[in-house]
C-alpha cells in the first residue's frame, strides 16, 4: 500500500470511527441550544463546548487539516482560560506547530452538501466545517506551561448593550431588530467563540428601560443593574462602535464594572466581527482575574 494511499485510509478510519460521537455531542448541543433559545435564555458553555472549536478549511487534505487544527487550538486555549491576549501571539506559536499531538477528534461539514461537484477541482476545493474536539487533560497541561489555568467557575451572563453609529445611521444591537442582523450574529459568535453566554436586549425591553442612543452613554448604575436584570443578564459589557473614514474601520471602547471598579478599553480601525470578538475576549479576561484586556 503506498504511502498517500496509507494516510487517506488513516483518515478516512479515524473521521468515521470519531464522528459518530462529535456528532452525538454536536446533537445534544444544538438541542439545548435551541431550547435555550426558544425560551429567550442564554445557555452557558458546558466543558466539552470549552475544550470545541471550529473552523472553515479548504478540502479534506492533510496540510489544510493541519492548518485548522492550529487555529482551533488558540480559540481552545483562549476560551478556557479567558487569556484573549494570547491571540496572535507568539507564546502559542510551538504549540500550534503540533496542535494535532492536541487532538481528541475532529470532524468535517461539507458547507456545500447537496451541491454536486463540477469537477476533479470541485471535490478539493470545497469549504468543510471542521469541528475538533481536544484532550482536556492536555490543553490544561499546556495551559500550566503558559503560567494560565482553566477558568473552570461560573461565567456569568454578560447583558451586552452596543450602540452603533455610522453617519447619521445610529441604534442598539437588539434581538428582534432587522437592522442590526448582522451585528447579532457577529455577538453572538463572538461569544461562542470566547464561551460567554451573552443576553441582547429587545426593542420592547430597551423602550420599557427608556434606553436609547442618546441615553445609553450616561445610564446610571442603577438603571443599568436594572435593564441588565430585566434581559436576564448579571452583568452590563457597553460598547460603542463609530464609524472612521480616516481609520476605514470602527473606533470601539467597551465599558465593564467588575466588583466596583470600571474598565475601559478601545480599539481603532477593525472590523465589527473583530470589535465583538475582542469585546467578548476582555470582558472574560477581566471577569475570569486574568487581568486587563491588552
Amino acid at each position: 500500500m503506498s504511502t498517500r494511499h496509507h494516510h487517506n485510509l488513516y483518515d478516512l478510519l479515524h473521521v468515521e470511527g470519531r464522528a459518530v460521537a462529535v456528532a452525538a455531542a454536536l446533537v445534544v448541543a444544538l438541542s439545548l441550544s435551541l431550547a435555550a433559545a426558544g425560551r429567550g435564555d442564554p445557555l452557558a458553555a458546558t466543558a466539552d463546548q470549552l475544550y470545541r472549536a471550529q473552523t472553515v478549511v479548504t478540502g479534506q487534505g492533510e496540510a489544510n487539516r493541519l492548518t485548522g487544527f492550529a487555529a482551533c487550538l488558540e480559540d481552545v486555549v483562549i476560551k478556557v482560560a479567558a487569556a484573549g491576549t494570547l491571540a496572535d501571539g507568539p507564546r502559542l506559536q510551538a504549540a500550534k506547530a503540533n496542535a494535532r499531538d492536541y487532538v481528541e477528534a475532529f470532524s468535517y461539514h461539507d458547507q456545500m452538501s447537496g451541491t454536486p461537484t463540477r469537477d476533479e477541482q470541485g471535490t478539493r476545493d470545497r469549504p468543510y466545517d471542521l469541528t475538533v474536539n481536544f484532550d482536556e487533560a492536555k490543553i490544561d497541561g499546556l495551559l500550566a506551561t503558559l503560567g494560565l489555568r482553566p477558568w473552570s467557575s461560573h461565567r456569568p451572563v454578560l447583558a451586552v448593550f452596543v450602540e452603533m453609529e455610522q453617519g447619521a445611521r445610529q441604534y442598539i444591537v437588539t434581538s428582534d431588530m432587522r437592522q442590526s442582523d448582522l451585528q447579532r450574529d457577529s455577538l453572538r459568535a463572538a461569544a461562542d467563540k470566547r464561551g460567554m453566554p451573552i443576553v441582547l436586549p429587545n426593542a420592547a425591553e430597551l423602550s420599557k428601560s427608556e434606553i436609547t442612543v442618546a441615553t445609553l452613554p450616561t445610564l446610571s448604575a442603577a438603571a443599568l443593574a436594572a435593564a441588565t436584570a430585566e434581559q436576564g443578564g448579571e452583568i452590563a459589557l457597553l460598547g460603542r462602535l463609530v464609524w472612521s473614514d480616516q481609520d476605514l474601520g470602527w473606533a470601539t471602547e467597551w465599558r465593564l464594572e467588575w466588583q466596583g471598579e470600571p474598565h475601559r478599553w478601545q480599539l481603532r480601525g477593525i472590523t465589527f466581527d473583530e470589535a465583538f470578538r475582542r469585546g467578548i475576549s476582555g470582558a472574560a479576561q477581566i471577569l475570569s482575574g486574568n487581568g486587563k484586556p491588552g
